[in-house]
Formats: structure tokens, C-alpha cells, sequence
């Protein structure tokens, strides 16, 4: 058997409380690896087109690598995976922390859940073994009591324990997963699934060691990558600031989301910047297993919002979403709205969207203080967006209508409140505004999950020649791009660049520790898999897993009536940013749909239809779809 994976995937039926094994070939593991492609491969063969997202028949995925948990920086990362009960489409999620690792250490590569318990339960996995466990105490409890209960009935606290919290419990529809109280399989709703289940919780503990198949080559790489790491510059910042580092980068370039993407300057920036996080609330850094990086925040305050730090602290997303594109400034009041997420089980980009969603219908007078229980949603309005998170997580009065996500919600509302229902397929737009960096729109429009930041690296990494581009340079990425325009050489550097995050999705690989970012080259990475595995791979193979996950995605929307009209963008996107702002911060309508079809060709895909070709199919090895 080669190293890094166990060949073992746990089977639970909630339904009848059965649990039982399947253990996939080598080949299987060799030609989808884990994650998002591994996710992929088991919801296609074994699920039925059109089932209910929110109902027995959708199959819940979590999902390791064979690489995952392996003692090496930025292998953390694992997925969770189902029909979005948002969008409809492939949902995915995927995070960091320990939970991954640990379920590595416990002896399973992954978990394939169906059916609904009769009565709430959580699956506790220790070393090999699993069983259902009562949790009818746990229904309706935040997240952090949830955590010590299970921890003192197990008595153990070192047991990892990931859940979907009261927020998954009501159905919430951007309900996130949540492991450690801050490490959130945040997008898509795959908390909402998991408590359509009843399943509050999958809690693990493992004390075997995971075995890889050349040991010192292993330790050889994690004393390269950790010397790497340490001479970073962006490295460096991200240890220092963390992602709150791209509030201002963004501000200077005029696309920080602010007031729902009406403009991209924001007049309270510096307030909410990493510059303010590190003077004022900071309490400590924090990492995911084995990482040298540490980009994580915990903060506290003690003022009127009262923050606790074992709920960490507020992302760049967070920031933008909670703070920027609702125009609150107070940074107290944006991290304890983090907490609350967080203690609730939400995704802070699609709650964040969804209250500057009804705060833009409040000022253009389609929504009145009477239709959202007496709360003033005026933009830069603090009280009004921490008191909305309460009645979203609980769907209490207008918060009901605001946990269906924007796209429901307009519905609901009418009155042309469609215009300001920002989405793709469904997902709120994350807090990246394309009109400054036109190739993340395609990254938007073709993330079979909806709306997604990290489809691709954003184009604004590769204006000049520098290391980031030097890194790429082994998948055929030579050129820098300008920000602006969607050129033939955008779309070529989109594909490639795409293809490489989609294969870090299936490894469980952190963008934050592989190019372009820091230390984990694309030869390293192949080396790791190497290393690890016994296999004799090449970043040739890792490209090639890329464009297989990216295709078994859009054939997993295609079998749900998704179309080339799906991979649209809202209009606002077309529109120039409010006036102040270059006049070049916008998009063209044909050339993004040019840029499109031009996509759709280069991936084998029908250009008309989007539909992937037999012979590319086949290429892939995905003949059998």
C-alpha cells in the first residue's frame, strides 16, 4: 500500500444508523487524490440528478487528500461537499485548522454521509472505529458549548470536533461547517445540509501515526519549507497582519467593496485595516497543523461588544463583508460580528452580502424600517448589522427572508430589489470587486460553486515579472498580465492559473503556503506528493488533476440544468464604480462574454452549450460521465 492514505472511507447511513467501510483501488486515489476531485467523483457515481439539497437523498462528503495531515506546511486543508441547498449547483467547501489532519490520524480519508437521523445525533470517529452518539442536548446550543460538551462526555480535550451550529440546525442557507469555533467550511451551505440531517457534529480523535513512504525525504522538505517561509516577504506580512493586511491594499486600489459594491473607496478603511486589528484588538497570532505561517488572528475587546478570542478574529472577507460593504467602521462591533458567525454556524461573506443587500433596499426606499422589525438598516449603521446576524441565524422576522441568500430574498421582496441582489448561481459575490481585475470575473462566472474568490490567483499578483510569476512558470505561465482587459493571453493565463488552484482543492493544499504566495513551489509539491505517496508524479500530473476537478464540476451543474447562461455576472459589475474612480474600474459586456466563449473552447467545452466534449472527457479519464 503507498503512503499517505489509508484506502479506508467511512459509509454512514443516518437514516437506519448503519456504518460501514468502502476502500476504493489505488487507481481510484491516484486519479482524483482527495477533496474536491475525490468529493466529486463519489457524489456523481453514487447520486441521482435533481435530489433536494435539503433532503435524505443529498449525500454529505468530507473529504481528506493523500497528502492531507502529512507534517509538512499547507497540507491542512480538507473539503466538505454536497448539492448547495443556495444555489442548487455543486457545493464545496474547504478549510484548515486540525479537524483534516485528525481525521487522517484516525484512520479514515474520508466520510460519505446519507439519510436523515430520526433524532439529533453527532458521529464520533476514534482510531479506526465510529459510532453515533445521542445529541439531543446539543440541538439549538452555540458552538462553543457544543465543543466543551462533547470534549467532557468523550473526556478527552484534545478531540477535534467540526459542526454546523443552530444556523445549520434552522436550515440557513449559507450555513458554514465549523471546526475549532473559527476554522469555517465557509461557502455554499454545506452547514444547512448537514443539519437537514441531523447531525449536529463529527468529532475526532486519532492517535496513529499517518505513514508516508519516504520519511526522511518528508523531513528533508519541511526543513526546506519552513527556511523558505521565514524569508517571505508576503509571507512575512501574513504573519504579521494576516489577511486583514488586503483592506488597504484593496482601498489604495479603489475596489475595497463598499455600500454593496457601489463604490470601492471606503471612508472608515483605516478603522477596520490590519494596521488598526494589530493596535486595538489583537490578543494573538494563530496557525493551522504544521504551519510556519500563522496568518491567523484571535482577538478580544471589552467595550460595548464584548469579544471573546477562542472565536479568533475577523478575516479580510469578514472585514470587507460585515464592515466595508455594509459602511460600518467600528472595528469592535465587525469583530464581535465575527464572533456571533461564528458561535452560529454562518458564512460571513453571504451574511455580510446579505444585510448590504437590505440595507441598499432601505436607502433606495424599496424596504421599510416596519418590514425589518423596527431596525434602522441604514449603511454604516453597527447596531442594525449585529442585531440582523441574531435574526438571520434564528430566522426571526426579516432575518427569515435574509437566511435564502440574496437571490431568494429579491424574490420575496420584488419591488426591483433584483438589482441589488448581487450573486452568481445563487452565492453572494465575496469581496473582491472584478471591474479592478477583470480575470478574477472569469474566476466568478465559471466556479461551478458560484460565486468563488479563490477559483484562480487574482491577475493584480502578475503585473511585472516577479517571484510570483517566476513560480508559476513551470505550468507554462511566462507573461505578466495587467490588471485590466480580457485578452487571449488573460484567458491562457486564467486556464493555467485555474487548473492550479482546483488541484490545490483536491490535495488540501493552503493558498497561503503555496505559490504564489510563499514557499510550496509547484516542483516542491510534486516532490511532497512524491515523497509521500511512493508515486512517481510530476506537476504535469498535478495539471492535469486540476482541469479534472474544474470539469467534474461543471458536469455535476450540467446534470442539474446549469448553462452557459448561469456564467453571468450581475449588472451592477458592468456599471462604473461610483464617480472618483478611474474610468477604466469597469467591465465590457462583450468582451467578458468573448472571454467566455474563448474559455469554454480552451477547456475542450461545447462553446455554445458549455457543455464539456466526449473527447476531453475521455482525456481525463471521465469517459464514464
Amino acid at each position: 500500500m503507498p503512503g499517505g492514505f489509508h484506502g479506508r472511507m467511512l459509509r454512514v447511513n443516518l437514516t437506519t444508523g448503519e456504518l460501514g467501510e468502502e476502500h476504493p483501488p489505488e487507481l481510484t486515489y491516484r486519479r482524483y487524490m482527495g477533496g474536491s476531485a475525490m468529493s466529486l467523483y463519489f457524489l456523481l457515481r453514487d447520486h441521482a440528478p435533481g435530489v433536494d439539497p435539503l433532503g435524505p437523498q443529498n449525500r454529505l462528503v468530507f473529504m481528506s487528500s493523500v497528502i492531507s495531515g502529512a507534517p509538512l506546511v499547507g497540507l491542512t486543508r480538507y473539503t466538505v461537499a454536497a448539492r448547495s441547498p443556495l444555489t442548487g449547483a455543486f457545493g464545496e467547501a474547504e478549510a484548515g485548522g486540525y479537524w483534516g489532519p485528525e481525521l487522517k490520524r484516525a484512520g479514515f480519508d474520508g466520510i460519505i454521509i446519507e439519510g436523515v437521523s430520526p433524532k439529533p445525533v453527532y458521529l464520533w470517529i476514534k482510531d479506526g472505529r465510529a459510532e453515533l452518539r445521542d445529541a439531543a442536548r446539543l440541538h439549538g446550543q452555540d458552538t462553543g458549548r457544543v465543543q466543551t460538551w462533547i470534549r467532557e462526555e468523550l473526556g478527552d480535550p484534545r478531540v477535534r470536533v467540526a459542526q454546523c451550529g443552530p444556523a445549520g440546525e434552522r436550515l440557513v442557507r449559507y450555513a458554514c461547517v465549523l471546526n475549532e469555533l473559527k476554522h469555517a467550511n465557509g461557502r455554499t451551505g454545506m452547514g444547512a445540509v448537514m443539519g437537514s440531517k441531523n447531525l449536529r457534529a463529527v468529532a475526532v480523535r486519532g492517535t496513529q501515526s499517518l505513514p508516508v513512504a519516504e520519511p526522511e525525504r518528508v523531513r528533508t522538505l519541511s526543513r526546506r519549507l519552513v527556511e523558505r517561509i521565514g524569508p517571505s516577504p508576503l509571507g512575512e506580512s501574513l504573519k504579521k497582519y494576516g489577511t486583514p493586511m488586503f483592506v488597504m491594499a484593496l482601498q489604495k486600489a479603489g475596489i475595497l467593496p463598499t455600500r454593496n459594491f457601489q463604490a470601492g473607496r471606503f471612508d472608515g478603511a483605516e478603522n477596520i485595516s490590519a494596521q488598526a486589528v494589530n493596535e486595538t484588538i489583537l490578543e494573538s497570532s494563530k496557525g493551522c497543523y504544521a504551519c510556519a505561517v500563522r496568518c491567523k488572528r484571535s482577538v478580544s475587546a471589552r467595550g460595548k461588544y464584548s469579544v471573546s478570542p477562542e472565536y479568533g478574529g475577523p478575516e479580510y472577507e469578514t472585514l470587507a463583508a460585515l464592515g466595508s460593504a455594509c459602511g460600518v467602521k467600528d472595528l469592535e462591533a465587525v469583530a464581535y460580528g465575527n464572533e456571533l458567525c461564528n458561535r452560529w454556524g454562518l458564512d460571513t461573506i453571504s451574511t455580510g452580502a446579505c444585510i448590504a443587500f437590505a440595507m441598499e433596499c432601505m436607502e433606495k426606499g424599496v424596504l421599510t424600517e416596519a418590514e425589518t422589525d423596527g431596525l434602522d438598516l441604514a449603511f454604516g449603521n453597527a447596531e442594525g448589522m449585529v442585531a440582523m446576524i441574531r435574526k438571520i441565524a434564528f430566522r426571526e422576522g426579516f432575518g427569515d427572508v435574509l437566511a435564502e441568500g440574496v437571490r431568494r430574498a429579491a424574490e420575496t421582496l420584488g419591488r426591483g430589489s433584483k438589482r441589488f441582489a448581487l450573486h452568481i448561481k445563487g452565492q453572494e459575490l465575496p469581496m473582491h470587486d472584478p471591474r479592478g481585475k477583470h480575470g478574477v470575473a472569469l474566476g466568478f462566472a465559471t466556479s461551478p460553486t458560484g460565486a468563488d474568490h479563490i477559483e484562480a490567483p487574482h491577475d493584480t499578483a502578475f503585473l511585472t515579472e516577479n517571484l510570483m510569476l517566476k513560480s508559476m512558470n513551470p505550468a507554462a505561465v511566462w507573461e505578466p498580465v495587467t490588471a485590466f482587459g480580457l485578452t487571449p493571453q488573460k484567458v491562457r493565463h486564467f486556464v493555467h492559473t485555474q487548473q492550479i488552484w482546483n488541484f490545490y482543492n483536491s490535495l488540501g493544499v493552503c493558498n497561503f503556503a503555496a505559490v504564489p504566495y510563499t514557499a510550496f513551489t509547484l516542483g516542491l509539491l510534486a516532490e511532497a506528493v512524491e515523497a509521500i505517496t511512493g508515486w512517481d508524479t510530476s506537476v504535469y500530473e498535478l495539471m492535469e488533476l486540476g482541469e479534472r476537478t474544474i470539469t467534474m464540476g461543471r458536469m455535476f451543474n450540467v446534470r442539474e440544468g446549469f448553462t452557459t447562461q448561469d456564467d453571468d455576472l450581475p449588472e451592477r459589475l458592468f456599471e462604473p464604480l461610483e464617480p472618483g474612480t478611474p474610468s477604466e474600474m469597469r467591465l465590457c459586456r462583450n468582451e467578458f462574454h468573448d472571454a467566455l466563449s474563448l474559455y469554454y473552447e480552451a477547456m475542450g467545452w461545447d462553446r455554445d452549450t458549455g457543455v464539456p466534449r466526449k473527447g476531453r472527457l475521455a482525456y481525463l479519464g471521465l469517459d464514464w460521465l
